[in-house]
């Protein structure tokens, strides 16, 4: 295929959420909180937890499995696999590379983006420019995060937002003027305390102090993250419908990180976009990090709400600060 004209397309998707559900209601036995305190700030009423003994890969494979079914493609066609993840099974190696393994994908080389809520997008990013480059012909992208290993469940700022989730497309290269019009990313360092989680890295390793005072779970500073949040995913989906030579109102459905519902409503609200054009499931798994784009992608297009030719708009926004914007034409 020639060069300028070549693009990556989406050929499949696939999602897989644990079992466990843990409700508003339980969680007011577990903090101090309610469901309706809960509902109201964030518009979730449950979230996925997965079970001990499982790991992130083990979220992620059964996703890959259902995308690799929708676009009729079998592992050993893989020629390469990207994770956005901030919940890798081991410090090393990638849980990419534990992926390939579950999945026999001998041929393909595997390795994990992290950016946190971001990480999807930052994933179909690096897979998009691999298959517009021409380096290889198609790739799983894979956004999974069990960001309830790294819940204080004490904290109600955090221990209310987050669930376990993972979601998977596949790319493949195609001329015929679908597939991924752009892509924007963006970060700011500066924010990088403001959502975090302070030990467990190579500055502050695991010792008795850091697991006593639980400091390898999530510390956030809500407020700073909805007020940069709302402002940043629209300018980086403006930015975005710019250079893909799309106008707000020729999109037929835009699918949002799945943070909290307030955040959703007020970026809808500063796109133009009306509510019934805005895919929204959080209030069934919280904000499954990584995972929520793809999940939400997934079950938008099983739902029917995706059609050929219609032009999908998604951005997120995660810990980084960073965050990011496609355009995709189905």
């Amino acid at each position: 295929m020639s060069g300028s004209q070549r693009r990556s397309v989406i050929l499949g998707t696939g999602s897989e959420l644990p079992a466990k559900i843990v409700t508003n209601r339980e969680l007011e036995q577990m903090v101090d909180t309610s469901d309706e305190w809960i509902t109201v700030r964030t518009g979730i009423r449950e979230r996925r937890v997965l079970e001990a003994g499982k790991g992130n890969a083990d979220m992620a494979f059964p996703a890959a499995r259902r995308a690799l079914e929708d676009a009729g493609m079998e592992a050993k066609d893989l020629d390469a696999i990207i994770m956005g993840t901030v919940s890798a099974d081991y410090p090393m190696p990638s849980s990419a590379c534990v992926l390939e393994d579950m999945l026999g994908a001998r041929n393909a080389f595997s390795f994990d983006v992290g950016a946190a809520c971001s990480g999807f997008i930052n994933a179909l990013s690096v897979g998009d420019l691999y298959i517009r480059s021409g380096k290889i012909n198609n790739a799983l992208i894979v956004g999974s995060d069990t960001l309830s290993r790294y819940l204080n469940w004490q904290d109600r700022g955090t221990c209310i937002l987050f669930g376990d989730g993972a979601g998977a497309v596949i790319l493949g290269a195609s001329e015929n003027g679908s597939g991924i019009l752009s892509t924007k990313l963006r970060t700011d360092g500066s924010y990088a305390k403001t959502l975090y989680i302070p030990a467990g890295g190579s500055l502050r390793p695991a010792s008795p102090h850091t697991v006593r005072d639980n400091e390898h779970t999530i510390a956030m500073n809500g407020k700073e993250v909805f007020k940069t949040a709302v402002r940043a995913m629209e300018e980086i989906s403006r930015q975005a419908l710019e250079e893909a030579g799309v106008d707000i109102e020729q999109v037929a459905l835009v699918v949002p990180h799945q943070a909290n519902k307030r955040i959703i409503v007020a970026l809808a609200e500063r796109l133009g976009v009306a509510m019934e054009k805005v895919m929204v499931n959080l209030e069934k798994y919280g904000n499954t990090s990584a995972g929520s784009i793809p999940i939400a992608l997934d079950e938008a297009r099983r739902q029917g709400r995706i059609k050929p030719g219609d032009i999908v708009l998604m951005n997120s926004f995660g810990a980084g600060f960073a965050w990011g914007a496609a355009v995709v034409k189905f």
